[in-house]
Parts: C-alpha cells; sequence; structure tokens
C-alpha cells in the first residue's frame, strides 16, 4: 500500500498483464470496465444475482461484483473479450448470434462466460442442465428460447468434433 492508501495489482486479463494501483475497495467489475476500458462486463445488480458481471477466474465463473480487484492479485482473468480470437466469434458466440440468443445484449457476456466454464467442465449436459446453469443469470428481453438453442446447438457442434 502506497501513502495514498492504493494497493498495486498485478494480474493477467485475456493473457495479457495488468498493474495498476487501486483503492481497497475497488469492485473486480469496475477494474475491469475502468482501468482496463473492456466495457463487455457488464454491472446490473451489485449483488452477484443477476449474473451480466461473471467474468473466468483461475478457470471458474465468478460474479466480479462480488469481489474486490486487490482480491485478484496474482490472478488469470478472462472476460468476454477474451472468448474471440483474432477478431473472431468462438463457436458459443457466433450459435449466439444465429440461434437469436441476445437482444439488447446487457446479459450477454456474463451468460456466455458462465455457459464457456459449465460448458469447458460439463461438454455434454442435458436441457435440464443447461437450464438449471442459466438460472443464475436474469435476462429480460429474450425469454431463454433462444439462448437454450444456442448452447444446445454449441453442445451438437462440440459433440462432432470429438467424434
Amino acid at each position: 500500500m502506497n501513502r495514498l492508501g492504493l494497493h498495486q495489482v498485478r494480474l493477467t486479463i485475456n493473457g495479457k498483464t495488468v498493474v495498476e494501483e487501486v483503492e481497497p475497495r475497488m469492485l473486480l467489475s469496475d477494474f475491469i470496465r475502468e482501468n482496463c476500458g473492456l466495457t463487455g462486463t457488464h454491472v446490473g445488480c451489485e449483488h452477484g444475482v443477476c449474473g451480466s458481471c461473471t467474468v473466468i477466474v483461475n478457470g471458474s465463473a465468478v460474479r466480479s461484483c462480488l469481489m474486490f480487484a486487490v482480491q485478484a492479485k496474482g490472478l488469470e482473468i478472462q472476460t468476454v473479450e477474451g472468448l474471440s480470437q483474432n477478431g473472431e466469434l468462438n463457436s458459443l458466440q457466433q450459435n449466439f448470434k444465429e440461434c437469436h440468443g441476445l437482444q439488447c445484449g446487457f446479459c450477454t457476456p456474463g451468460i456466455l462466460m458462465s455457459t464457456s466454464d459449465y460448458l469447458s467442465k460439463n461438454p455434454k449436459p442435458s436441457t435440464k442442465e443447461i437450464k438449471e446453469m442459466l438460472s443464475g443469470h436474469l435476462c429480460r428481453c429474450t425469454g431463454y428460447d433462444g439462448i437454450l438453442k444456442a448452447i444446445q446447438k454449441t453442445v451438437e457442434e462440440n459433440k462432432e468434433t470429438v467424434s
């Protein structure tokens, strides 16, 4: 901690090392948006309920509004901006686009991050399991039908690639 009460935070976001000085109470979601300029991580409820701020921290989905930036010191974080490769959407993102899995797009980044984490750990989920995973996200626009179809399509494509 320096004389101004700031703490140095060094972490990796989307493969890039970031070093910043932050106030001890700065939320990780605010750090990602304000200090790193990665505005895909949205802040909705600030209570961890809506899921819009979900990012991957050291391989697990985390609500970034429930974590302080200083707690992320030394950790590896992936945001929605880190899903695409060389400017190309990954298959999950592409399927959200094709299956109309988004409307206003506010909740979409968090859902994409939770789904990416979930499918990495459970590559062949049932529809019931996908719905259960989605229960941690609030979407006020889509009714979840397009979201569910996009995830199911990604699961089917992944099965074909593995087979």
